[in-house]
């Protein structure tokens, strides 16, 4: 089914999202990498407030390129979401609402993504330059210093991604094998 969604999430929208969804993300979303993660997952054990606040936000794990004369970020990709796996159930747990990566998560964060009614997207790797035509603004708020990890704020109109595991636990990555697995 083909969806199109605001950011920050509706946690009541969440729950009407499937598995396979084809959904169109316009609205604010942050970016956050490896390295971006552990500062945040550091303030937090210091007893500090995060860069921004998590709750019914989507963090987009990626780092992009230097932005083209005239645009307002480079190419804008997916970063593999298992580098991120030890932080976010605890971001989920604060009210952060869906992660944007690539590839599979551990039962950790997918239980995590049950417990607090989220939702894991997955990004198309490959298609940076076409996933940045979405981006209509990118404005780094956090850890200037990381570079291309530091945390941006972006604006994005109908940024395409699909349902990897719903808030209900079903996953895109287990029940695809099984439909399309063919029988000899």
């Amino acid at each position: 089914m083909e969806r199109h969604i605001k950011a920050p999430l509706d946690r009541e929208e969440i729950k009407t999202l499937k598995a396979g969804d084809y959904v169109y993300i316009t609205g604010t979303i942050y970016t956050a990498r490896d390295a971006a993660h552990k500062r945040m997952k550091d303030a937090l054990d210091r007893g500090e407030k995060l860069p921004f606040d998590v709750k019914d936000n989507v963090i987009y794990y990626m780092g992009p390129s230097p932005a083209r004369e005239g645009r307002p970020i480079g190419s804008a990709g997916p970063t593999t979401a298992s580098r991120m796996d030890r932080y976010a159930p605890e971001l989920l747990d604060l009210g952060l609402a869906g992660m944007i990566g690539k590839g599979k998560r551990t039962q950790e964060v997918r239980d995590a993504v049950v417990r607090n009614q989220a939702v894991y997207f997955a990004a198309v790797g490959g298609a940076g330059a076409l996933l940045s035509q979405r981006i209509k603004e990118a404005e780094v708020i956090a850890y200037e210093d990381l570079g291309a990890e530091a945390i941006r704020k972006l604006r994005v109109e109908n940024f395409p991604v699909i349902v990897v595991e719903d808030c209900e636990g079903n996953y895109l990555y287990e029940t695809a094998i099984l439909e399309y697995r063919k029988e000899d």
